[in-house]
């Protein structure tokens, strides 16, 4: 069995868990704490042991051992570090992703190093922890790779300036497992003597949560938070029971270094620990070494933007044509006296004057940030003209003069930055709109519709960009603007200060935005989002013969109620919903229930099960990601007539199924019809839904 090489930079996940305070003092039971650390046990005042992070990325940890296809009778967990952003809340939905940054070999007959990196966040969107782990394969060594690198540690030549000593519960294990790390070694006697252990051991991960609760006491009394890094490597097994001892030397302000040590046989077990600590960073979003496009950029909205992001770091490249509010005339000094304005901060930044009207115009916005700064990480697409006409007054020449600066304008600077972003993988786009666009204003036809069109443009450029991490959202501003100052009413024009508007586009421009496809409205310091909201419906019919124009008349009340509606984040969604509408009801669509044995078991069945008839021409990846103690991760690769099932992740599924282990055997056995599955969120499907439909005619479980 070798080591899968490819596997190094390929994403995993994301995984997402759901957790309590009782999750929290759970963990912490699990690593000693007691009715002496009520902070970590008692949820009146409760605090979360910064090593619990540990727990919620058990998932991570066993794909990067799948994902490399380590020899599992040989792995264990070698080095571990945890990086603290922010502390972790006593509630909420964290979600991973990372991938396996190195694969090292030490040699034959001495292992491999597989090494991962992973980020997490709340679902308050803030970013919690980095965790990098090492596993060491000690049977996967000898593929003429390269080694790891050196790294030297030592420990201070004085006595620890404290030193705890512990005892683990015998029983210490089987509280642990419950946070997670439920692998066999740490509970069943015969799998671990097969293991070449007397009996189970402690989880590496467990004696970590006894360091850091002493580091903490001793450290930072009361306050888990100012932990920010916590590293170590894992040198030997320990008994459950056996006697420890944590020693801890201080080395400059803010840093320790420690070890574990087994005091009964008097070795090391956990060496080479590294302990930061201090205040929490201030929270700040910055763009260093980021790039940014934004145009219409001499005034109004587009100046402020581009100041706000020079100020945080930002090498932005100012556009605007120079010209007034209808777009007549041209000049360089608006551009030029903002660009003077960022330098004159310290800031970087280059003028540009191209009309993103034309589509050399927009290549040339973006050639210039190229030549000027090697890429585009952010575009915000700002320019605009007003040509206001009530409608039967608007000539062709005054309605494609707003559609060519508002919508064709951002395609022609989109295009090419498009590209640029996906060869890197990164980007962040920001589309303008406008309250006259969302919900319309009179003698505004040429610019409504314009506005509304960049929704659209938004709509497929997240769809297109997703798997590039490039993210695209638009904002409605109501701001003060060249395009506004004669037109709002002195009064509430000197409360709409463009200012107001920018910490939103900032947000949806950095790194730390993970929403993609949302439309806000922002203003005077009010936000809200505005979204697309599609109605239950009913099925009027069989499907099959046509309904009379009476019967949309008679309900046209339930045909229009909004109440319970849903937001579909591509037409696949909605197009699915529509067919499985036809589905029969759960009393009449349930064949007779049948045992589906283990999710494991419905895999193994799945080749047998494949309809070639039915599969002719068919080339589909139906990934199932299946959660809960008896789940896991298969793929169905069918092409040219032909099934493959295995467990892992595929790199480019067609759409990816999500159900917890439980429901899915359920629906398998029948007693769970699929459409009651889907409507009621219990079946979930990432990608191409529409596909999805094909596996009840490719499979006759």
């Amino acid at each position: 069995m070798a080591l899968n090489l490819d596997a190094v930079g390929k994403k995993i996940g994301p995984f997402t868990k759901d957790y309590t305070w009782k999750d929290v003092v759970l963990y912490a039971l699990g690593v000693g704490a007691g009715f002496s650390e009520p902070e970590y046990t008692y949820e009146k005042n409760l605090k979360v042991i910064p090593t619990f992070s540990i727990a919620m990325i058990f998932d991570f940890l066993a794909h990067c051992g799948i994902n490399a296809n380590i020899n599992l009778a040989g792995m264990v967990h070698g080095e571990q570090e945890l990086i603290f952003h922010n502390p972790i809340p006593i509630e909420g939905s964290l979600t991973t992703e990372g991938k396996i940054t190195h694969i090292y070999d030490k040699g034959k007959g001495r292992g491999a190093l597989i090494v991962g990196e992973s980020d997490t966040y709340h679902s308050s969107g803030k970013k919690l922890f980095t965790n990098i782990l090492t596993l060491f394969g000690r049977l996967d060594g000898g593929f003429g790779g390269e080694n790891a690198p050196t790294e030297t540690f030592a420990f201070p030549e004085k006595n620890p300036d404290f030193e705890v000593e512990a005892v683990p519960s015998p029983d210490q294990p089987l509280i642990y497992r419950l946070s997670g790390d439920v692998f066999a070694l740490h509970v069943d006697p015969e799998f671990a003597k097969m293991a070449g252990f007397e009996k189970p051991i402690m989880h590496g991960l467990c004696t970590y949560g006894y360091a850091c609760r002493t580091l903490i006491r001793n450290l930072m009394p009361g306050e888990p938070e100012k932990m920010r890094k916590l590293k170590c490597r894992f040198s030997r097994p320990l008994y459950p029971g056996d006697p420890l001892k944590i020693q801890v030397w201080k080395t400059d302000p803010g840093r320790a270094v420690w070890k574990v040590t087994n005091t009964k046989t008097n070795e090391d077990v956990i060496t080479n620990g590294v302990c930061e600590y201090g205040d929490i960073p201030k929270e700040e979003i910055r763009f260093d070494g980021r790039v940014a496009i934004v145009t219409g950029a001499g005034g109004g909205l587009g100046k402020v933007y581009a100041l706000d992001l020079a100020k945080r770091g930002a090498k932005v490249v100012v556009n605007d044509l120079g010209g007034s509010r209808n777009g007549a005339g041209a000049g360089k000094g608006p551009a030029d006296k903002v660009v003077d304005e960022i330098k004159a901060a310290g800031g970087e930044a280059v003028a540009n004057y191209d009309n993103v009207a034309t589509p050399e115009g927009g290549e040339n916005i973006v050639k210039t940030a190229i030549d000027a700064f090697g890429t585009v990480d952010i575009l915000i697409n700002n320019a605009g003209i007003l040509r206001d006409k009530s409608f039967l007054k608007m000539d062709p020449e005054n309605w494609q003069a707003v559609i060519d600066v508002h919508l064709t304008g951002a395609y022609n600077v989109t295009k090419p930055a498009f590209a640029v972003m996906r060869e890197k993988g990164y980007g962040r786009i920001v589309m303008t709109t406008s309250a006259a666009g969302l919900y319309g204003n009179f003698g505004q036809t040429n610019y409504s519709s314009a506005k509304m069109g960049l929704i659209g443009l938004m709509n497929t450029l997240k769809i297109e960009g997703k798997k590039y991490n490039i993210l695209v959202n638009t904002v409605a501003p109501i701001a003060a603007s060249r395009l506004t100052e004669d037109i709002m009413p002195k009064e509430f024009f000197e409360k709409v200060k463009p200012e107001f508007v920018s910490p939103m586009v900032l947000y949806l421009s950095s790194e730390k935005c993970k929403v993609d496809g949302y439309i806000y409205n922002a203003g005077m310091g009010f936000f809200n989002r505005a979204a697309v909201i599609t109605g239950k419906g009913i099925v009027l019919g069989d499907g099959k013969s046509i309904p009379a124009v009476e019967a949309v008349a008679d309900h046209l009340d339930q045909i229009g109620a909004l109440k319970g509606g849903k937001e579909y984040f591509e037409l696949n969604e909605q197009v699915g919903d529509m067919i499985n509408a036809f589905s029969a009801p759960a009393a009449t669509a349930a064949p007779a229930a049948k045992t589906a044995g283990s999710v494991a078991d419905v895999f193994a069945a799945m080749p047998g099960a494949f309809n070639k008839d039915a599969a002719k021409g068919v080339t589909v990846v139906f990934q199932y990601h299946i959660s809960g103690p008896g789940g896991g991760d298969w793929f169905c690769d069918i092409k040219d007539g032909e099934c493959t099932v295995a467990a892992g992740v595929h790199d480019k599924p067609t759409c990816t199924l999500k159900m917890a282990d439980a429901d899915f055997l359920d629906m398998i056995s029948g007693t769970l019809p699929s459409m009651q599955a889907y409507t009621s969120g219990k079946l979930k499907i990432d990608g191409d839904v529409m596909k999805s439909q094909l596996i009840g005619k490719l499979f006759k479980m």
